[in-house]
């Protein structure tokens, strides 16, 4: 790789975080009217799809419907979308969005032990280590004294860590069985569209449907741009990976972190205790110690990577 390209690479991944991790308070914003997360998921579910078959067509890549295929597209669809989002919707209504970005750091320490279980990795201290400063930085949030506008509720904090949960239950999925040989945008593309039918019935019969009308309010907006915003920065981090490596894009799941910290005190003006501070930087060691194997990411993808 010449230092041009590198540049190039290093800028694209920037980036990259600063969009994935401004999806973190445009779905706080999209929460704010009192919009519930059945509706919130159907809604990014179909704006999800409709944006990948737009980057289908323009790639001219089909969608196989073969049953492993199918199988893949909503194992995907539940533990990718449809649960994760469900839990990371209703958290964000009561956490902050700066605090909803640090616990989705979790991935990569959740997915360590995960993929032991599977015999999918080997123990390591170091990454151990990791793990241990990851839960370090989850007890910080919660303590009493971690308060952020008079404090932050237990429960919730334990609600948003399901969804990295599954995001890492995701990722050992991929890398245990595979994905029929589809590629990451074909994945994408089907568990977008099975994870919208599966939630359509649920917004409707959970009375949470929403009927976007224009012009859209700002927790409209907020969906569709965090919906868009996604699918396109998935997308340009599977060329990422194409081009620069999956070892070397993997570490977009830093700047997600720091950006959704960022965008938050930005655009929402969110405050937080020193102890919350210090909690960003363990769980940022812990993303750091519990890096796979260089061998294991090249065979892990962008999918088994988590990166959200």
């Amino acid at each position: 790789m010449t230092g041009r390209a590198a540049l190039g690479f290093t800028a694209v991944l920037i980036l990259l975080g600063a969009g994935w991790g401004l999806t973190m308070p445009l779905t706080k914003i999209a929460v704010s009217t009192g919009y519930q997360h059945f509706g919130l998921l159907f809604w990014q579910l179909v704006i999800g799809a409709v944006v990948m078959t737009v980057i289908a067509a323009m790639r001219r890549v089909h969608l196989p419907l073969g049953r492993p295929q199918i199988r893949v597209y909503v194992v995907i669809a539940l533990i990718g979308s449809v649960l994760p989002n469900s839990a990371s919707y209703q958290a964000a209504v009561h956490l902050p969005s700066g605090i909803m970005s640090i616990l989705l750091s979790m991935i990569p320490i959740w997915a360590f032990p995960i993929a032991l279980s599977l015999g999918l990795d080997r123990f390591e201290w170091r990454r151990f280590g990791g793990i241990f400063a990851g839960l370090t930085a989850v007890m910080l949030i919660v303590l009493p004294n971690a308060s952020v506008a008079g404090g932050i509720p237990i429960l919730w904090v334990f609600v948003g860590l399901i969804s990295g949960l599954f995001y890492a239950f995701e990722g050992n999925y991929v890398a245990r069985w595979g994905t029929a040989g589809l590629d990451a945008i074909q994945v994408l593309w089907g568990a977008s569209i099975v994870g919208a039918i599966v939630a359509l019935p649920l917004a409707l019969f959970s009375g949470q449907w929403i009927a976007l009308r224009l012009p859209l309010g700002a927790a409209e907006m907020a969906l569709v741009l965090s919906a868009t915003t996604h699918v396109l920065v998935y997308a340009g981090y599977v060329w990422l990976v194409g081009r620069a490596g999956p070892v070397f894009a993997v570490q977009v799941s830093f700047l997600v972190t720091l950006f959704g910290v960022f965008w938050a005190k930005l655009i929402l003006s969110e405050d937080y205790a020193p102890t919350v501070w210090i909690a960003l930087i363990l769980m940022l060691l812990g993303m750091f110690l519990v890096q796979p194997r260089r061998s294991r990411v090249e065979d892990a993808g962008p999918l088994g990577d988590s990166v959200r």
